[in-house]
């Protein structure tokens, strides 16, 4: 039995929008950039500090 891929987490080059962070996240959990994009986008309508953590990701993940 092979053990399941897992991706380290890092913002790939192709399929960027801003910062490739979704993107990364997607590839590391092993779901769509979309579907992240969406609730990155949903999350901004709640109270607290989602864009200043969306800015510290994409300063901390390192880039493909």
């Amino acid at each position: 039995m092979t053990a399941p891929v897992t991706h380290r987490l890092s913002r790939p080059r192709e399929g960027r929008m801003i910062g490739g962070v979704c993107a990364g996240l997607a590839r590391r959990f092993g779901t769509t950039p979309g579907k992240i994009r969406v609730l990155a986008l949903v999350s901004c309508l709640l109270p607290g500090p989602q864009f200043i953590g969306y800015l510290i990701l994409w300063a901390i993940i390192p880039s493909d």
